[in-house]
Formats: structure tokens, C-alpha cells, sequence
């Protein structure tokens, strides 16, 4: 017998068996007990809350022989002739593949005719949002005045997209979210039925991942069940199979990020890649966990509003005292919209690295969150005493204080073959580096040491940081070699504050009598 997936295998077949729409649920048991159903229902919500479930169950509801507190019996002939799906009393139809004026034109005149069996045709119209104009105005008056056998149940995830005149004539219910207590708990009931062993730490995370959705929730246990096949389901297979990442994973980047360690940021970054772990959930996850430090930090009395574990509480709680609301707001907003950015962009990568390095940097923002991020900072560091401003012990001489304009820096007399070799092909070169290195690989200037050495210049700490970094360096020297198929000594330096680059280093464009140019002919001044 062919496999069925947990989702299908366990739809509820009675209101009993709903969770988490104990509202919907509850008015409609009292409508079928009371005789007083309407003829038009509109089930609205997100996917997987149990819409259509709801709906099946109350078709057969409202034709059982035998109903047992509002809900079918599922035993008599007319339950188990719609569990079979061969009822004449109950249509489905997607209304995604069948939405024309036409389709509709055939249920009006199907409509006409009483049910063979029961008490009621019911028509349930999944998606209804998807059928055309024209096809809602056919609907109109039927949906209005239909016969007194006829029930109408529409099904929507976008309930904004229905016109408002098919809304007023239909009983309005909206579909919550369902809980993650009430997730985990159907998810544990089901692991018992099926004789499988998990964690409850694992059971909980699927839940969350779920993001309120029952039928998401068992489609992902069922993907971790099969990837485990026999093997107790543990916190850390739930991790590896939906690629996620572990919450003490968080805490380092946030600790990384407070200590402006951009380097020990791409590393950890690094790490997760070779893991395999998805990054567009990372960022999601990343966010969440700076909702939870928010809320620790604006009240003591967060735990129940939580749903972590003593252990991560007692950290949440650690580095809210590391941190002030308005950096972790400004926190919040940038991975905000990095979660928009990345969702159909292929160097999900780079988006990440590039929010990261302005985490640590809020110069490279001009709003008021960025503002008040390194006012904060600079607060700090007067407070530890870092930040020190040095007094003028003597007065100046006026000798002394009118410098002379700095002598431009000597050209070499030769320039070693290889270097001039690795400075005509530095566009090349550059463009075999990674997408960042690239993009601070075009704003530097090229040089050569009296020892022979070719000198890549910053004038950005950053730009130098980040391309000095062992693999990147050497990567770049790597690349150098096989251009020109010899060794190019390499160094990386940084200009010093508030210097020229001209006045410190020999500019070999000149002497080569060309100009390196990285981007269509663009070259910035230092």
C-alpha cells in the first residue's frame, strides 16, 4: 500500500479533533444542533489552519444520520459515502484551475436539483479569491437567495481579494494562527500513533517553524521522520534537515557584533555555509532572537510571553544588559529588510555579509537610529576612560606650527617586470575574487616596496581588514600567480589618517604610463 503523508493521514474527521479554531468550531456545532445553518459561509485565514478541514467535516455534519453533539458519526451510509469522495452531495472545487464565468454558470444550474441523499448539496470553493469578475458576478444571486438544500462554503488565504458583495452575503469566519503550545502538543499525540520517539525540544522547533500552520508543521515532521528512518528525533536532526541554526549560534553573532568583530562575524558566517544551513531562515531566526532580547529589555515580566527554555532565558536576559533598546531596534530594522531582499536573490551571501558589516559600523548610516547608535558608543568609551583627547602641554612655537606641504613620494627608477606584469592585468585579477573582495579590491591603489613587493593600498580600515584576512590574502595571491605565471610578493597596508596617498607611496600608474581602472574607467582620489 502506497505511502500517505502525515498531513493526510491525520486530517481531522470531527470537531473534536480541531485545534486551535475552538471559536469556529464552537459556533458551528451550536448552528447544527440548533437546525439554524446559514447558506453562505466565507472561511478566511492563512494555510494549513484547517480551513477546508473544517469545511469537510461540516458537510457531512449537516447530512448524518446519526450526529453526535453537532459532529458526523462517520459511521452511518451518507458519512462514509462522502469520506469516500463519491457523495453527489458534496462538491469541491479549486477555484485556481476552474475560475471562469462558465464553471460557475454550471454550478447555478446544478444548483436547480435537490439532493439524492440527505439533507444538503454542499459546494465548498477552495481558493475563491482566484476566480475572475465575471465569474464572481454569476455567482451573485445564486450565492444570495439559493434553494434551501444548497450550502455555499468558500475558502480563502487572501480575503481582501473577494469583492464586497460576495462578502456581505456570506457568514464571515476568520481562521487563526494556531499556537505552538497546541502544535507541539498534536505533534507529540501523533509521534505516540505512529511509534516514533523524538525530543520535545525537537518537536517544539518544528512547531515554531511552522509559523501557525498544522499542515506545515506535519509536512516538516514527516521530512524529519523519513530523513531519521528508526532513529529517535532529536533537537539537532530537526536542526540539520530544515537547515537551521542552533540559538546559541545567535548569541555568538550577537556578542561578535557588539564587540564590532567584523572578522570573527565572516567566520562564523563561513561556518554556517559549510554546514549547509539555509541562510534565509538564519536571518529570520536572527530577527526573532532580537525580538526576544527587545522584549526582555522592556520588561521583567517576559517569560510567559517567551516560549524559550530557562537556560536561553538566563541568556537573553544576560545580554539585555549588554545592550540599549534603540541599537537593538536599529538591529531589528536592518534584518528586517534584509529578509525582503534575500528572499529571491541568489548571493543571499553577500546580502547577509554586507548587513552584518553595517551592524558593526553605524557610519555607513545618515538616520536617526545610526545617529544615536554612535552617540551611544562614544558615551561608552568616555565612561571606560578609552577615549582619551590629548591636552597640549606647551605652547606651540609658530616655527613649529607652520609645516611645510609634504614632498610627493619618490618614483622608483625600474619597476620589476612581474609587478608591471600583475598591474596591467589587475582588472583581471580583481575579477576572479569573491563578489566583496571585488568590491573593495576597485577602490585601492597599487604601489611597489623596494624589495620588489606589490602594495595594495586602503584608505578604508574596513576594505583593509576584510581583503587581509588570511584566506582572502591569500587568495589574491593565488590569483596574482596563475595570471601571470610567476610569484608576486604581496602586501596589503592601510593608508594612514589623514595622508595621501601620493604623498606616501609611489604611484606606478604613472611610471607605466597608464591608469588601472576596475570599473568602466571610474577611479576614486584618496
Amino acid at each position: 500500500m502506497a505511502y500517505t503523508a502525515l498531513y493526510r493521514k491525520f486530517r481531522p474527521d470531527n470537531f473534536q479533533d480541531v485545534k486551535g479554531q475552538s471559536h469556529i468550531v464552537t459556533t458551528l456545532q451550536n448552528q447544527i444542533k440548533a437546525e439554524r445553518t446559514g447558506h453562505a459561509y466565507l472561511f478566511c485565514g492563512t494555510r494549513g489552519t484547517g480551513k477546508t478541514s473544517i469545511a469537510k467535516i461540516f458537510a457531512r455534519a449537516v447530512n448524518c444520520e446519526n450526529p453526535v453533539d453537532g459532529s458526523p458519526c462517520n459511521q452511518c451510509a451518507i458519512c462514509k459515502t462522502i469520506n469516500s469522495g463519491s457523495s453527489m452531495n458534496v462538491i469541491e472545487i479549486d477555484a485556481a484551475s476552474n475560475n471562469g464565468v462558465d464553471n460557475i454558470r454550471e454550478i447555478v444550474e446544478e444548483v436547480q436539483y435537490s439532493p439524492a441523499e440527505g439533507k444538503f448539496k454542499v459546494y465548498i470553493i477552495d481558493e475563491v479569491h482566484m476566480l475572475s469578475i465575471g465569474a464572481f458576478n454569476a455567482l451573485l444571486k445564486t450565492l444570495e437567495e439559493p434553494p434551501s438544500y444548497v450550502i455555499f462554503i468558500l475558502a480563502t488565504t487572501e480575503v481582501h481579494k473577494i469583492p464586497i458583495t460576495i462578502l456581505s452575503r456570506c457568514q464571515r469566519y476568520d481562521f487563526k494562527r494556531i499556537s505552538i503550545d497546541t502544535i507541539a502538543g498534536r505533534l507529540q499525540d501523533l509521534m505516540a500513533q505512529e511509534q516514533v520517539e523524538a525530543e520535545e525540544k525537537a518537536i517544539r522547533y518544528i512547531a515554531k517553524a511552522a509559523d501557525g500552520s498544522m499542515r506545515d508543521a506535519l509536512s516538516l515532521l514527516d521530512q524529519c521522520i523519513a530523513f531519521y528512518l528508526g532513529q529517535k528525533l532529536t533537537y539537532d536532526n530537526v536542526l540539520e534537515v530544515l537547515g537551521a541554526v542552533d540559538t546559541e549560534v545567535f548569541s555568538t553573532f550577537l556578542r561578535l557584533i557588539l564587540q564590532e568583530d567584523i572578522m570573527g562575524l565572516m567566520r562564523q558566517l563561513e561556518e554556517l555555509v559549510m554546514q549547509g544551513r539555509e541562510l534565509g531562515q538564519f536571518v529570520v531566526d536572527f530577527t526573532w532572537y532580537l525580538r526576544n532580547l527587545l522584549l526582555i529589555s522592556s520588561s521583567d515580566n517576559m517569560e510567559d510571553v517567551l516560549d524559550v527554555s530557562t537556560e536561553n532565558l538566563a541568556r537573553l536576559k544576560e545580554e539585555a544588559e549588554m545592550i540599549d533598546q534603540n541599537r537593538l531596534m536599529r538591529y531589528i530594522r536592518i534584518f528586517s529588510e534584509l529578509s525582503s531582499q534575500i528572499k529571491y536573490a541568489v548571493q543571499k551571501r553577500i546580502y547577509i555579509e554586507m548587513a552584518l558589516i553595517k551592524l558593526c559600523k553605524p557610519a555607513m548610516e545618515n538616520n536617526f537610529e545610526s545617529v544615536i547608535d554612535r552617540l551611544t558608543k562614544l558615551e561608552e568609551k568616555i565612561e571606560q576612560g578609552n577615549f582619551n583627547i590629548p591636552l597640549q602641554t606647551q605652547p606651540m612655537k609658530m616655527a613649529e606650527s607652520v609645516k611645510e606641504p609634504p614632498k610627493p613620494a619618490e618614483l622608483p627608477k625600474a619597476i620589476p617586470e612581474d609587478v608591471k606584469r600583475a598591474v596591467e592585468q589587475w582588472y583581471q585579477i580583481v575579477h576572479q575574487m569573491p563578489a566583496m573582495v571585488q568590491t573593495f579590491l576597485k577602490n585601492a591603489k597599487l604601489s611597489v616596496a623596494g624589495d620588489n613587493r606589490l602594495l595594495v593600498v586602503f584608505k578604508d580600515e574596513l576594505a583593509y581588514e576584510y581583503v587581509n584576512g588570511e584566506s582572502h590574502r591569500e587568495e589574491l595571491h593565488s590569483i596574482i600567480t596563475q595570471t601571470i605565471g610567476k610569484q608576486v610578493d604581496l602586501e596589503i597596508k592601510i593608508l594612514d589618517e589623514g595622508s595621501r596617498f601620493e604623498d606616501t607611496y609611489a604611484n606606478i600608474e604613472e611610471l607605466i604610463n597608464m591608469e588601472v581602472t576596475i570599473e568602466d574607467g571610474v577611479q576614486e582620489d584618496f
